[in-house]
């Protein structure tokens, strides 16, 4: 499409609203607006319009403009609770000094539309201008109680520094990366970094481009507050009906947490069987030594463990690794005197222990040294010695409940 079709047509440039569906109420909590070009009967996306660099800034803020003169048009009419999301570039953001987006909000302002319902979804792909004078500008839109999304900031491994910087009120997380097995752990990883930047800071995650069913469901999981996809709505010309999927989303949160429930009380009862298997074994090592207690449970956990060792209430580690090889299980006594209190919970899960005088099954971690999903059991030995077995990845894959 020549972008001079579009410029001398803009009769026909119109708003498209994409519902975004909230997880607590399960109904539409906004729309995503995008561009959409009539011509000759076809519905044409504009994006490649916006993001054409041969087309001057000030063409595509008049269409930016008109798109959203047409959408707030349409936002008077919805209910007052009802959010609009716009996206808009850093460049496009910064032309004169982000003066006609905030002038026409104004503008609308008057006409009744509470800024608080406007959303602006920024991008910073390729900026090449003053980061400081952008963020500046970001701030002085927020006192007017318009809201910051973060769709895509930069590359890869600025992205959390940008959201520490900024503290946006919704991240937003795209599911396409699900899509591709070789990204999937690395992707994880990424998003519980995210998740938990994102509980810190008080923002929402909005789960985006989600296709099919398991996206929905690992969004849900994942701490998504917000959902939007094709699974859920296809972009429209018209606002939906706000409970169009109300039905249907409780429904598929009822199999949600249904399931999660069944997998945690298997989880728990794996962890009350590794107690009891690991108290029995204790109790009849009880009066020898640290390698008395490792040759029974070798024998007990053979098919379990990959690697076994004592630290005290401090993380050092006074016994040697004892770490299982293709050819049997070895004694590493190199490990002896190392400190592992930097390790995330580590102090926590000691004074858990100690209070409670009860084991811990921990979390899905990747190991550093193997690079395998694990689990590990730890369990208060005496007041002073805590046992830490370390659960292989063969074990959890054959035990669903633990993955």
């Amino acid at each position: 499409m020549d972008p001079l079709d579009i410029l001398t047509d803009l009769e026909n440039v119109v708003p498209f609203f994409q519902p975004i569906f909230s997880a607590d109420e399960q109904r539409v909590m906004g729309y995503e607006v995008v561009g959409r070009y009539f011509s000759d009967g076809q519905i044409i996306s504009l994006g490649s319009f916006f993001q054409d660099e041969q087309i001057p800034d000030e063409y595509k803020v008049e269409v930016d403009q008109l798109l959203l003169k047409k959408a707030l048009d349409k936002a008077l009419t919805a209910n007052e609770d009802v959010s609009f999301f716009f996206n808009r570039s850093a460049g496009l953001l910064m032309y004169e000094h982000g003066e006609p987006l905030l002038n026409e909000l104004l503008e609308y302002e008057k006409k009744g539309i509470n800024l608080k319902r406007i959303v602006l979804e920024i991008s910073e792909d390729n900026y090449p201008g003053d980061l400081d004078q952008f963020d500046h500008l970001l701030r002085y839109y927020r006192t007017y109680g318009i809201k910051i999304a973060i769709e895509k900031m930069g590359s890869d491994s600025s992205y959390l520094d940008r959201v520490s910087q900024l503290e946006p009120d919704i991240l937003k997380v795209n599911l396409r990366a699900l899509r591709s097995e070789a990204k999937g752990n690395a992707f994880n990883d990424v998003l519980y970094s995210l998740s938990l930047l994102a509980r810190k800071i008080g923002a929402a995650l909005l789960f985006e481009n989600i296709e099919m069913e398991y996206q929905l469901q690992f969004a849900w999981k994942n701490g998504g507050r917000y959902y939007q996809g094709f699974y859920l709505s296809f972009p429209n010309g018209e606002l939906v009906d706000r409970d169009l999927l109300k039905d249907r989303l409780k429904a598929k949160f009822h199999d949600f947490i249904t399931y999660e429930k069944r997998k945690l009380e298997k989880f728990y009862f794996t962890a009350e069987e590794f107690q009891a298997k690991v108290l029995e074994i204790v109790q009849k090592a009880k009066k020898g030594s640290s390698e008395e207690l490792f040759e029974l449970l070798i024998k007990e956990m053979n098919q379990i463990a990959f690697r076994m060792y004592i630290c005290d209430e401090d993380g050092f580690q006074n016994s040697p690794n004892i770490f299982k090889t293709q050819h049997g299980w070895v004694t590493q006594n190199e490990y002896i005197g190392k400190n592992w209190s930097w390790r995330p919970y580590f102090l926590e899960n000691i004074i858990r222990m100690r209070n409670e005088r009860k084991g811990i099954l921990s979390d899905l971690y990747c190991d550093i040294e193997t690079g395998e999903t694990i689990r590990t059991f730890s369990f208060p030995l005496t007041e002073s010695g805590y046992l830490f077995i370390d659960i292989s990845y063969h074990y959890l894959f054959e035990h669903e409940e633990l993955l």
